[in-house]
């Protein structure tokens, strides 16, 4: 059985735990609005006003004038995400992060330790609650999809449970917008058939769907009958190290997808660099309005952890792979492979000034965090202001920022 472990509201909850005066105010985790600030975390006070996350910040506020902006933290919510993951660890060695607030966990084999996988996802619930104070919801599922699926059935605070035997009751009822790949232009062809749940489209004949959309029709109707056979790749064996985000509205603005890429990039290098690894391949993933889904790779001259390198690199991906007039982005995702040993790493005669002052940045930044805590430290990032990517570090103080 899989679990898929979400935070809720992770950003706006940790820093509602770190100042209980912001308990049941509306908050907004997100850059400024003066800038191409956008909205990193949004808590539930706040999301009745119809804020979401990846929207503008300057449209938020206009929805809820009275919202408490505060800066992300990204080292910060990073730091609080390894404590997480730790606990995930203790419960099964095949945890799959999806990103700094949600991930996989693959308890097949610790039934005999921890007891059945709902007791399982209890048990991480609680010790979450009581040792990081935060709240999470979980899902419990017979495979990825599935558990993906109930985890953000009764948020906040979930646990939802799918019986391998009553999938097809669990998932009939459901809009077909819970299918992974129906955005909005799939989601309107399907209306237009009739089909308007999960159960809808398993009546459906495969070659119908496959007439209609494709690869996509059979993706679909696998999806509606349950079956998904990844498997959880354990982030400690797993070839690449890659975050993605999954936007509420669809972004078309390059500007905005810059500053989402500089937060992907951060949380891919701090991860490699916590794992001394370095890789020489930067990838890209892009999901547009209609589930159209492109990657993007690039090798570079010498492997790298850099942040600043594997921002760049993406960057550039990103620019070569939009056209003039491209949809909105409805995934966006960054990734580094290729890894290799310290030991491999061949360093030039004369070392590149810049690339020298970045890998003494990252060394000075993860030196911080591991001593004085990730909140002293964060970079001028385009979450906080318009885009535009200044790795400047701040230097340790009494309180944080």
């Amino acid at each position: 059985m899989i679990l898929h472990v979400d935070m809720d509201a992770f950003y706006a909850s940790v820093e509602e735990r770190d100042n209980p005066e912001l308990v049941g105010k509306p908050v907004i985790v997100g850059g400024t609005p003066q800038g191409r600030g956008v909205v990193a975390a949004a808590n539930y006070a706040v999301r009745k006003f119809g804020v979401h996350s990846a929207m503008p910040t300057s449209a938020a506020l206009r929805r809820c004038p009275h919202a408490i902006l505060i800066p992300p933290r990204l080292s910060y919510y990073a730091e609080v995400s390894e404590q997480i993951r730790e606990i995930l660890y203790r419960y099964s060695p095949l945890v799959e992060p999806l990103s700094l607030d949600e991930a996989f966990v693959d308890v097949t084999g610790s039934e005999s330790l921890f007891g059945p996988p709902a007791e399982i996802a209890r048990r991480i619930k609680l010790e979450i609650r009581e040792r990081v104070r935060l709240v999470a919801s979980v899902g419990v599922a017979p495979n990825m999809f599935l558990a993906k699926i109930a985890s953000d059935l009764e948020k906040p605070d979930g646990l939802v449970v799918v019986d391998p035997a009553g999938v097809q009751a669990f998932l009939d009822p459901l809009p077909v917008g819970r299918l992974w790949g129906v955005g909005r232009v799939t989601g309107l062809a399907l209306e237009q058939l009739g089909i308007r749940t999960i159960g809808n489209v398993r009546q459906i004949a495969l070659e119908t769907l496959r007439h209609h959309f494709g690869k996509t029709g059979e993706h679909l109707w696998q999806l509606a009958h349950g079956i998904d056979e990844r498997q959880v790749v354990a982030d400690r064996e797993a070839k690449s190290i890659s975050h993605e985000t999954t936007f509420a509205v669809d972004i078309d603005d390059r500007e905005v997808l810059r500053a989402w890429l500089v937060e992907l990039a951060e949380q891919v290098g701090w991860r490699m660099r916590r794992q001394d690894r370095r890789g020489r391949t930067v990838q890209l993933k892009l999901r547009f309005a209609d589930f159209q889904t492109i990657t993007r790779a690039k090798t570079l001259a010498a492997p790298t952890n850099i942040t600043d390198e594997i921002w760049r690199t993406a960057v550039e991906l990103m620019e070569g792979s939009l056209s003039a007039s491209h949809q909105g982005i409805r995934l966006l995702g960054v990734g580094v492979s290729g890894f290799e040993g310290t030991r491999q790493v061949q360093q030039t005669l004369f070392a590149d000034e810049e690339r020298e002052k970045q890998v003494h940045l990252d060394q000075a930044a993860d030196l911080i965090r591991a001593r004085f805590g990730a909140s002293l430290l964060q970079r001028g990032s385009g979450l906080l202001h318009d885009g535009e990517f200044k790795p400047v570090p701040r230097p340790p103080r009494n309180k944080p920022d």
